[in-house]
């Protein structure tokens, strides 16, 4: 007897049903995305991996994008080399949405030598996809010491106050209001919204807030030189602990930061309610022409 195609499918469809439900034919896979602990757990694996100098330990898929220093590299190479131990900083960033688990850390190579770590991870399906890095040496003779990270920078580890988270893009938009106080030499011209409590460390040194060292302390009492090439990229939005991650290149200020050199940084900002209330920067100087050579995770419109 001729039966309808439509019928004939729809008959497929529930046998193939019943046979899934039998066990017999296997439904299709759908990883699921790495919530809070998942992205968190894949960084301590990662460092883990990186103290023994055995890349195997890693969940990696089979092509994986690797830099240090905004150069490609190899793993296994570099501070695969290097490093000897960690120490206890460690402050993560972790964006749900783009599945990018981050963080700033201490590594040590030898007994007296940091490395302050900047490192991306991108993650899908499960896998470790991206491997993105910044390594700051710093050594006992280096010019600034690294006196606040033996504790979590102030203001980073508390939640968001009831009713003061901000939407994704609100929060990027907020931060991204620090590179352009520092284009135009000046964070009151700039809009930048910081909180009358705002506190900044750079390398492990506090440069704003309570204890820098100066008569005011103040984020606006800084003195800012024109930064009017500086480039700022998103890297992570953290939107349930209100931390937006910038990449920033300051661009050329002459000989500032050394011959033919600029900062580099990953610069994370505690942003709720409408201000920056935190900041704390990973820098490091290379050559001006340095770029990122990762893609933004957020475009913003202008």
């Amino acid at each position: 007897m001729y039966q309808p195609r439509t019928t004939l499918k729809a008959k497929a469809l529930v046998a193939t049903g019943l046979l899934t439900l039998l066990g017999l034919v296997s439904a299709p896979v759908v990883a699921a995305d790495c919530d809070r602990v998942c992205l968190g757990n894949m960084l301590t694996r990662y460092v883990d991996a990186l103290v023994a100098h055995d890349a195997s330990k890693l969940p990696l898929a089979d092509k994986v994008k690797y830099t240090e220093d905004s150069k490609d590299a190899k793993l296994g190479e570099g501070i695969w080399k290097t490093v000897t131990g960690k120490a206890t900083f460690r402050q993560d960033y972790l964006d749900l949405k783009k599945q990018v688990a981050a963080a700033h850390m201490v590594l040590m190579e030898g007994d007296k030598n940091q490395a302050q770590y900047s490192v991306l991870l991108y993650i899908k399906d499960g896998k470790i996809t991206g491997i993105e890095t910044l390594v700051n040496r710093v050594t006992p003779e280096s010019r600034l010491q690294p006196k606040e990270l033996g504790a979590p920078i102030h203001g980073f580890p508390d939640p968001v106050p009831a009713g003061k988270k901000m939407a994704r893009e609100a929060m990027i938009k907020t931060a991204l209001t620090y590179p352009e106080g520092l284009r135009i030499g000046s964070f009151i011209d700039g809009d930048t919204p910081f909180a009358k409590e705002a506190y900044r460390v750079e390398n492990g040194a506090i440069m704003a807030g309570v204890g820098c060292g100066r008569g005011d302390c103040n984020m606006y009492a800084q003195n800012l030189m024109v930064h009017p090439s500086i480039i700022a990229n998103v890297a992570v939005v953290d939107e349930e602990n209100g931390v937006v991650v910038l990449w920033m290149n300051f661009g050329h200020t002459g000989d500032s930061y050394g011959v033919g050199n600029s900062l580099v940084t990953f610069e994370a900002f505690k942003v709720w309610g409408g201000e920056i209330h935190s900041v704390n920067a990973f820098f490091k100087g290379l050559p001006v022409g340095t770029s990122r050579y990762w893609p933004t995770s957020d475009r913003v419109a202008k």
